[in-house]
């Protein structure tokens, strides 16, 4: 099935149950990402961070729900610090600057709802 531009899901993840750890690995000195729902109202993202990595300070224009995976984060929202661990959650309001930092090696779940 193909789908319309911007409205793509990874067809490999419909109707299967899978670990979220295990579906984005870790790359020294880097940041990895893999998308795995891609639509017109929002994105789920999955992030694994090596140690010490991170994303600098941002914004974005919707909402934006960060829901840990595995090891440590940190979240920076408006100039306050936020730790997370596995099993933790946090939202980041639009339009408010925040900035992320792996204390460990760290991966996460994004999801940016926009309508």
């Amino acid at each position: 099935m193909t789908l319309p531009e911007k409205q793509k899901t990874d067809d490999r993840l419909l109707a299967q149950v899978s670990g979220l750890a295990d579906m984005v690995e870790y790359q020294q000195g880097s940041v990895v990402s893999r998308t795995i729902i891609d639509q017109k109202s929002g994105t789920v993202t999955l992030f694994a961070f090596d140690e010490g990595q991170g994303l600098s300070e941002h914004t974005a224009p919707f909402n934006a729900m960060v829901y840990a995976i595995d090891g440590k984060l940190r979240v920076i929202i408006g100039g306050k610090p936020f730790d997370l661990s596995a099993g933790d959650a946090i939202i980041m309001p639009a339009n408010q600057p925040h900035a992320l930092q792996a204390i460990s090696r760290f991966k996460m779940m994004l999801i940016m709802i926009r309508e």
